[in-house]
């Protein structure tokens, strides 16, 4: 019973949680048809990819503390219906800049399946129970990989690129409706009642102090900037320099997420048996290592599709280690401000990984090399952060772990 409980809300969470990377995988096969569509170059077309990872950070900012204040449940309704009501804008849009205008008004919509589902996951557990619940909803979460550029590239196929509109508006509806039937608040009354807005500003100052948590966000955020980096540049490496179909491109993409998906359900074993401290160390450095070898082999003159595919697949699963497991530490002491510490974590990710595609959007050229430069560096900062983060004395940073 317990299980079949917690299986139930792990698909609940990893559903909302998915909604707002849908909209980004089914619409990574669409980019160059987009531009050619909308008459745009290839830069201005990442920027509607930048637009709506800028909003989808900068809104978990607000989302987190008002569910802090009112409960889980009504800041998902907002964000949701807002959702819907932005793709519809998109799948009409004429022009580049009412395109990239409305992908971050869907991005501040996208936001609160975000940031709400992770406090969600703390309101109930901490630890390694935590980090178990965590791996799973980020199972369900990172089917979207899998399953949303493929799904992308038949609606596309069928309808043109704006039908990836009208599907995701579907999936946004449909999510509203779970939340109305499915999902229990999980944040009560008297946990409500010492939450305003002064006591989010002061929760944002107590996160914005703690060093520990910070490193902790910081280790995620270089892990996903590295991510984003690929998610930019991917579909115009993959699809024009290496002259793969858009289809062909959807099963590339997705051997990856399989391989981050297949990882990260190790992680509540894993972290019960060598700790979750040890276990960020050992997977953050492991990926950094096989991406400075990408690198390293794009530098001395390489160019075959294999060996990116082969060592971003071993990165991506090590990557399926780092990032929830460093999430579960960020918010293990900050269960009293779970809504807000959770929003704090999502919102410096995604500008993170805003910020990364946009400074290798500058360079890019739709050959590999920019992007390999960008993957490479935030992993290989993501290795400096955590030992510097992880270092020193062990139980310090173990404590929280121990009624796990």
């Amino acid at each position: 019973m317990f299980f079949s409980r917690y299986l139930k809300m792990a698909l609940i969470l990893g559903l909302l949680s998915a909604i707002g990377p849908f909209a980004i995988d089914m619409y990574l096969p669409a980019l160059p048809a987009i531009g050619r569509s909308l008459g745009a170059e290839v830069g201005a077309v990442q920027f509607s990819l930048t637009a709506f990872f800028l909003s989808l950070g900068v809104g978990q900012l607000l989302y987190g503390p008002v569910s802090d204040m009112v409960g889980r449940k009504p800041p998902l309704y907002f964000g949701l219906g807002l959702f819907t009501l932005a793709s519809i804008g998109c799948a009409l849009a004429t022009d580049i800049q009412t395109l990239v205008a409305l992908r971050f008004l869907q991005g501040l919509g996208a936001a609160a399946g975000m940031a709400i589902p992770r406090a969600v996951v703390r309101d109930l557990h901490t630890g390694a129970e935590a980090a178990r619940l965590m791996s799973l909803l980020m199972l369900v979460f990172s089917v979207s990989p899998i399953l949303a550029p493929l799904a992308g590239s038949g609606v596309i196929a069928l309808t043109g690129w704006r039908g990836v509109f009208w599907a995701v508006a579907l999936a946004s509806v449909a999510g509203l409706l779970l939340v109305y039937s499915a999902l229990q608040e999980t944040r009560s009354e008297a946990e409500r009642v010492e939450s305003s807005l002064g006591s989010a500003l002061r929760a944002y100052g107590v996160l914005l102090r703690d060093w520990h948590y910070l490193g902790l966000v910081g280790i995620g955020a270089t892990a996903m900037a590295g991510f984003f980096v690929y998610l930019a540049g991917s579909p115009f490496v993959l699809i024009n320099h290496y002259g793969l179909s858009p289809t062909q491109y959807s099963l590339a993409f997705s051997f990856n997420a399989v391989a981050f998906i297949g990882a990260s359900q190790f992680t509540g074993l894993l972290g019960r048996r060598f700790g979750l401290v040890r276990l960020v160390k050992a997977a953050a450095t492991a990926s950094g290592t096989t991406m400075a070898l990408l690198l390293a082999y794009y530098l001395l003159g390489g160019d075959q599709l294999w060996v990116l595919i082969t060592l971003y697949f071993v990165a991506s699963a090590f990557m399926g280690l780092v990032i929830p497991t460093a999430s579960v530490l960020a918010l293990e002491k900050h269960g009293a401000i779970a809504g807000t510490a959770s929003a704090l974590l999502g919102t410096l990710q995604m500008l993170g990984g805003a910020a990364a595609m946009g400074i290798v959007s500058l360079f890019a050229t739709g050959k590999p090399l920019p992007m390999v430069v960008g993957m490479a560096t935030g992993a290989l900062i993501g290795v400096a952060l955590t030992w510097i983060t992880l270092s020193g004395d062990a139980r310090r940073h173990l404590a929280a772990e121990a009624h796990g």
